[in-house]
């Protein structure tokens, strides 16, 4: 990856706004194809787009490309997925309700440093 820019990623919303949830995707997939690194984190209801089964049935659009496949596509090109310790909570899910391409539970001090080294910051 080059050192000359960085995406990070705030996902707030998760499926009750499906015409949504593409976007953070294909953002962080066009940042890593253009050689920038690109990390998204879930917060609040963006944790949901993690959650076993939600993004396997759902779409931005009716008769779209699934959830699952945006996820799928930024994950190869080299997205990291992070999800938010207080939006597991929030939504009583652990670790194990997550999807395999998340990459791991994180804090709101990582959040805030990887926010604060970053050369963009979008929120969804």
């Amino acid at each position: 990856m080059s050192d000359d820019g960085n995406l990070f990623v705030f996902v707030t919303h998760g499926s009750e706004t499906p015409e949504r949830c593409a976007t953070p995707f294909y953002m962080a997939t066009v940042a890593m194809a253009m050689d920038h690194e690109a990390k998204v984190v879930f917060q609040i209801n963006g944790v949901l787009l993690m959650k076993k089964g939600v993004p396997e049935t759902l779409m931005a659009k009716e008769g779209g490309k699934l959830i699952i496949d945006f996820i799928r596509e930024a994950k190869e090109a080299g997205v990291e997925f992070y999800v938010c310790s207080a939006a597991l909570q929030l939504h009583n899910m652990t670790e194990d309700d997550l999807i395999e391409e998340c990459d791991g539970v994180v804090g709101a001090a990582w959040m805030m440093e990887q926010a604060m080294q970053a050369d963009v910051v979008l929120t969804y």
